[in-house]
């Protein structure tokens, strides 16, 4: 790809286009917005045309990248950054030196990092770059380049970018790299120089250690050159199928491969904040059609590796992904009619990386399992494409809406496409967290997600206490009103970068109810709930109090189930009185709406309009959705 030369027509076709562009984002603010879009809502967008030249011996390509960036804020911009990913693969990187030195590394860096040699590290290096056809400086620290512009960009404005650079793709060590455990030649994820993001907190240049990604939406169209041989799967759509085949030319068409070496496979992704690709000489490539739904195809190896594995394991191997398909489709019709329906015309599964990593038009994931967690990692990294892709939030601080809200979900789907007939898939999850409150390692939630102390806080924080975050506010706001939430936080803020506190704001006007507070003690502490039953009393009047205690910091309102001696139940539903409602009846049960509980008060007195005689058993929370930590003084059972 040439450096854009500054010509008139070329000007103006630029303009067309992101004029274009922008009428495409941001259509969907005309039409019903949220009250925080409707106030001065903005995010920038970008357009990346990227062309890049494979060398799979040497395992380095030369690359050039023309990106238009388009200020939409209201700030004058004097500077801007750049990610450059590989360059944590690199002794004493800070990636390196985190895994190195916390109490908890990850088992698939550990050490790795620190012994590679010249061939095996990763980097990417910039050897131009120019703003607006100008030469400008940049400096580069680690993962993160600074770029000093020629010319600041304006509210409103754009500027265009034009850049030559190289890289080494590093031994696959996280998500990205080369060589992977099962023989996969190249996973290439965090591939390309990628602007960091800028929203009303200010930049984001957060060095790469090996967690969380933001980035701004926008259009990418690029290339990859590389030898002819091998099969290139990528979270975009081929635009030159007829040049390439290997199962992506559609019934009739003609392929012509063109002569040489190598081929060119050209790729595009609209309304996306990333795009990632695999390449492997042998990938076996097959498609499936979700009704109604996207196209999806997969990539694995005919011969997958696995240690020790002899010819009855192998096969089996091959016969999972062979039947992935059909559970793929599942999980997407699944989602689609309950969730949301996935905006993106393709999605990809193919074999690569180290574990499961979500992109947003497909996954990267390790294809020796057993057929369940082959599925079960499918279905996580392809319910991601809701949250992590559409939605978009910033991981880096509010990873547990992407990672929990995952999970959440995850549970649920699995158990319809799998007819496991559980009440209740989500119980549990709750172990995670109680473990680390016992071991007292828990942190906030809302904390960057570089900067837990464990990482074993963070996957807690992150997936379990995020997932938790869901499941415990259905039974704050009742189920119904959870889901139609969901949807309605979907339809609203995809493609929009929210942040948890609409989330919080969705719910609010969904359930009628004040949730500030639940968002305030979940998120940004580390108090508990813990409720019990302290006395259960009879009076003169016939009438039995039962007396409910709070020790735990956290309030909550409660649901409390009083079984009779007759065998009838009848639930009380006790609201706290700053959530200013309550939640409708959730169960086929006679139901009371007690006083409210002002939180300030440690002890609550429940009133029974039937003697105590007549009842069998009292239980706080029969569903276990509230996230007690200790639940064995919940119950109440006459002698």
């Amino acid at each position: 790809m040439k450096n854009r030369t500054d010509t008139t027509s070329t000007v103006l076709t630029k303009n067309l286009i992101s004029g274009l562009l922008m009428v495409f984002l941001f259509m969907g603010l005309s039409s019903e917005t949220t009250e925080a879009q409707q106030n001065g809502y903005w995010q920038q967008a970008v357009e990346y045309e990227m062309e890049i030249d494979m060398d799979v011996e040497t395992n380095r390509f030369d690359g050039t990248q023309t990106l238009t960036y388009h200020n939409n804020s209201p700030d004058t911009l004097d500077r801007v950054f750049y990610h450059l990913f590989f360059n944590a693969f690199q002794p004493n990187s800070m990636m390196d030196k985190r895994s190195r030195t916390i109490e908890d590394p990850d088992g698939r860096v550990r050490d790795r990092i620190y012994h590679y040699d010249e061939t095996e590290i990763g980097y990417q290096k910039v050897d131009r770059l120019q703003q607006n056809g100008t030469d400008v400086e940049f400096t580069i620290k680690g993962t993160i380049m600074e770029v000093h512009l020629t010319e600041p960009i304006l509210p409103g404005e754009e500027t265009v970018f034009d850049m030559e650079f190289n890289a080494q793709v590093p031994l696959q060590t996280r998500r990205s790299g080369r060589d992977n455990a099962e023989g996969i030649r190249l996973s290439m994820a965090q591939w390309y120089p990628k602007i960091a993001a800028y929203d009303e907190m200010g930049w984001h240049p957060t060095p790469y250690i090996g967690r969380e990604f933001y980035a701004p939406f926008g259009t990418f169209d690029f290339k990859i050159n590389i030898d002819r041989n091998y099969v290139v799967a990528a979270g975009a759509v081929l635009e030159n199928p007829q040049e390439v085949g290997y199962g992506y030319e559609t019934p009739g068409m003609q392929v012509n491969r063109p002569d040489g070496d190598k081929l060119t496979w050209h790729f595009t992704a609209e309304n996306v904040h990333d795009v990632m690709w695999a390449a492997d000489p042998d990938y076996t490539h097959v498609t499936a059609q979700v009704p109604d739904g996207p196209l999806l195809r997969f990539f694995y190896q005919t011969d997958p590796v696995a240690e020790n594995a002899g010819d009855d394991e192998q096969a089996q191997l091959l016969e999972n992904w062979e039947n992935l398909p059909e559970y793929t489709i599942r999980a997407f019709q699944y989602m689609n009619e309950n969730y949301g329906e996935y905006p993106y015309d393709e999605y990809i599964v193919a074999q690569g990386g180290d574990g499961g990593m979500e992109y947003t038009m497909g996954t990267l994931i390790t294809g020796n399992r057993t057929f369940r967690s082959l599925v079960g990692v499918t279905v996580h990294e392809l319910i991601h494409a809701w949250y992590e892709g559409a939605v978009a939030t910033n991981e880096t601080t509010d990873q547990w809406i992407d990672e929990g809200f995952t999970v959440y979900l995850s549970a649920f789907t699995m158990d319809e496409i799998f007819n496991d007939g559980q009440d209740d898939p989500m119980l549990g999850r709750y172990q995670g967290y109680f473990n680390i409150v016992n071991e007292s390692i828990e942190e906030p939630m809302h904390i960057h997600a570089d900067h837990y102390v464990t990482n074993r806080a963070y996957g807690v924080a992150s997936y379990t206490k995020g997932a938790i975050f869901l499941h415990q506010l259905g039974y704050v706001v009742g189920e119904d009103v959870l889901k139609r939430g969901l949807n309605r936080f979907y339809e609203e803020w995809k493609f929009k970068h929210p942040t948890g506190q609409d989330f919080m704001r969705t719910m609010e006007r969904e359930s009628g109810m004040v949730l500030d507070w639940y968002y305030e003690y979940w998120v940004t502490t580390t108090k508990t709930i813990d409720y019990g039953i302290k006395e259960v009393s009879g009076d003169e009047n016939d009438q039995t109090k039962v007396t409910l205690e709070r020790m735990g910091l956290m309030p909550m309102p409660l649901d409390v189930e009083v079984e009779f001696t007759d065998g009838t139940i009848k639930h009380y539903h006790v609201p706290m009185r700053i959530t200013w409602g309550n939640k409708e009846n959730e169960f086929d049960v006679e139901r009371e709406v007690a006083d409210d509980w002002p939180w300030v008060f440690p002890e609550y007195e429940l009133s029974i309009e039937r003697p105590v005689s007549d009842i069998s058993r009292i239980e706080i929370d029969p569903t276990q959705r509230m996230a007690d930590i200790d639940r064995s003084n919940n119950v109440w059972e006459a002698e």
